[in-house]
């Protein structure tokens, strides 16, 4: 899959997308005095979580820094002392055991570069290692109780972000409650998170939240315009698409090619699920692909899936004719999505995405990806074929 790059100006609570509410709030609290030291920032991919939480530890550190051009420019390099972060990782073929984020900040510091708004399968993807799952173990919670330990290299507040506090293993969780519960002075927590209901209740019960609703059109359009220069029409019809989702927006603006291997494997699917209905012989053709789906990472199968639940759910808008919310063109040769859109349909929708949503589920959790598919495979022959009532 192909890499993409876009620049972007680190990191100003200007720069951050929308928000607006948030922002005002975090600034308030700064002034006032009332800066909570373990935080909770949740939202969607793409909503600007983790820029406004770079944002927010900048405006913290250099609000109280005596040289505050200096703190401004060691921040925006992500370089500040007593600015940490904790994200997932895993081993690599440099990296063979006890992978920890200290061992990947010039990588972090790239990603961050070119797409603050990026998913974890991203991440992964940049570290070349899309086939393993990311986590935030046990090593991790000892390197961040080591970090915080210590006094602040500059006399004021040490911070502390965790990119994808759901990915933290329990191990992991409970070796950070207690630095939650009873930080060192001038200690800050930002967790961010886009899945909460992933995150051990005793971690989130020990934050004070902060729910990020997804940007704006008028959001989106702005930012694509601002950092992008794109044309003020295509910034209207993509911010209408994307569903809030800036990572999207950027995705669809650069014409990204990664999704060909999915479209090209979803096509596949559908196509032997058709004809196993009326043929079961046919029921080898999907053994085979979920042998060739399985054999790839779980990050790369789940990333599969979700845009699977993208692709059925832009079918029935389709269907329905909401034409102007379609973004999905597929390239495939003698793939018509006006041939398939009629077979999605308000019987069989909630029942596919619930599937896919279970399997999803059940491989994240480390469950046999071969059996999972099959299963998923077998149950969709069905399901494309129920009748609308």
């Amino acid at each position: 899959m192909c890499q993409f790059f876009f620049t972007f100006a680190l990191m100003e609570f200007s720069e951050v997308l929308g928000q607006d509410y948030l922002k005002n709030h975090l600034i308030k609290s700064i002034k006032n005095g009332r800066i909570s030291h373990a935080q909770l920032f949740i939202g969607k991919e793409g909503s600007g979580v983790l820029p406004m939480a770079i944002a927010y530890a900048q405006y913290i550190l250099c609000s109280t820094s005596k040289d505050k051009e200096a703190c401004v420019l060691k921040c925006s390099k992500l370089t500040h002392p007593d600015l940490h972060f904790a994200f997932p990782v895993t081993t690599t073929s440099a990296i063979k055991k006890h992978a920890v984020s200290n061992l990947f900040l010039q990588e972090w510091r790239n990603f961050i570069a070119t797409n603050p708004y990026g998913n974890l399968f991203e991440w992964l993807q940049l570290l070349g290692v899309e086939n393993k799952q990311g986590i935030i173990g046990v090593d991790e919670a000892d390197e961040i109780v080591k970090a915080l330990k210590l006094k602040s290299y500059e006399g004021g507040f040490k911070i502390m972000i965790i990119w994808m506090a759901e990915k933290m293993n329990n191990a992991s969780a409970n070796k950070l409650l207690k630095l939650l519960e009873e930080p060192p002075e001038k200690t800050v927590f930002l967790l961010v998170t886009e899945k909460e209901e992933q995150l051990i209740a005793t971690i989130k019960s020990r934050c004070q939240v902060l729910h990020f609703p997804a940007l704006t059109e008028m959001d989106i359009e702005n930012g694509l315009i601002k950092n992008e220069g794109t044309d003020i029409s295509i910034a209207k019809q993509i911010a209408i698409q994307v569903n809030g989702n800036y990572n999207k927006a950027l995705h669809l603006l650069h014409n990204d090619t990664a999704d060909e291997q999915f479209e090209a494997w979803f096509i596949t699917w559908i196509r032997a699920a058709f004809k196993a209905k009326g043929d079961v012989t046919v029921i080898k053709l999907l053994i085979d692909w979920s042998d060739i789906i399985a054999k790839t990472g779980r990050e790369t199968q789940k990333q599969f899936l979700q845009y699977c639940i993208q692709f059925f759910r832009q079918a029935m808008l389709f269907n329905y004719g909401a034409t102007d919310l379609v973004f999905i063109h597929p390239k495939s040769p003698g793939f018509k999505l006006e041939k398939f859109a009629p077979f999605i349909h308000s019987t069989n929708i909630l029942e596919i995405s619930q599937e896919l949503n279970k399997a999803i589920y059940h491989i994240e959790r480390n469950g046999n990806a071969k059996i999972i598919l099959l299963d998923l495979s077998i149950k969709l022959t069905k399901l494309l074929h129920k009748k609308e009532v």
